[in-house]
């Protein structure tokens, strides 16, 4: 009998211990405060037809967060993960959720494909080792004149993000030159966080590979009373300037 493939070559293992291991500090992670502005800002007003696809949904959070922004939308959320999908099966009802591997444009669901009105796609391309294929079943998904909204990290990678296996950090011009590269005309681009989210990065980098059992399951009561600092502080932020570490675009696929 073969052996099944092992959680370092297995995309869908490796994800499913990821959410396993980090959905709880994830969640309570201030980054997501500004993620969510962002992609809240940049999808704009999406009207009373909408039909949001999160691509790499995870365990939902940021799903959940857009149903209770856009009431009046339907959702979809695509992840390699069952894990994942099994946790935001808990917390967002209605939403149709699949399972598939976006780095294989073609292994689309068809009842996915032309569906969405607006494709959000946060903090997965920096992850791919060629983000190309992803942004394609992106575009596979939509309607046509649909929007695609994008978050990745800027700033300098820590050995946090090196765990979880982050391949690439992003300034404003590399995402403008990759989406573009996919074939997408680049609406607004971004590069936000000054100095809050900046200065939450600092201490993510100084902690170094500690922060991996720091945040763990459930978070240390340090690393609690750090995000809960952080997240007060988060609306501080400068939406766009030259140091922003947190990099958004929105995007479309010209006819």
């Amino acid at each position: 009998m073969a052996r099944r493939k092992t959680d370092a070559t297995n995309p869908k293992d490796r994800w499913d211990r990821h959410w396993d291991r980090y959905a709880e500090s994830t969640r309570a992670n201030p980054g997501q405060i500004l993620r969510r502005r962002l992609i809240t800002r940049l999808l704009g007003d999406v009207g009373s037809d909408a039909c949001i696809l999160d691509l790499g949904c995870g365990s939902g959070d940021l799903l959940a967060a857009l149903a209770e922004t856009f009431p009046q939308a339907a959702f979809a959320g695509a992840d390699q993960s069952q894990s994942g999908l099994g946790r935001t099966r808990q917390d967002l009802f209605g939403a149709k959720l699949f399972q598939f591997d976006f780095s294989q444009p073609d292994t689309a669901p068809e009842e996915l494909r032309g569906w969405a009105s607006h494709v959000v796609c946060s903090e997965v391309l920096e992850h791919l080792d060629d983000p190309a294929p992803a942004l394609d079943a992106a575009a596979l998904c939509l309607r046509p004149g649909g929007r695609l909204v994008v978050t990745v990290p800027g700033g300098p990678m820590t050995a946090f993000d090196r765990h979880l296996g982050h391949r690439r950090h992003f300034t404003k011009a590399r995402l403008i030159e990759t989406l573009e590269g996919a074939g997408w005309r680049v609406e607004t681009a971004t590069a936000a966080g000054f100095p809050v989210f900046n200065l939450y990065r600092l201490v993510v980098l100084m902690r170094g590979r500690r922060l991996i059992d720091d945040v763990s399951g459930r978070p240390g009561p340090l690393a609690r009373a750090v995000m809960a600092l952080f997240r007060v502080m988060m609306p501080l932020v400068l939406f766009d300037s030259p140091g922003g570490w947190q990099i958004a675009a929105s995007a479309r696929r010209p006819d």
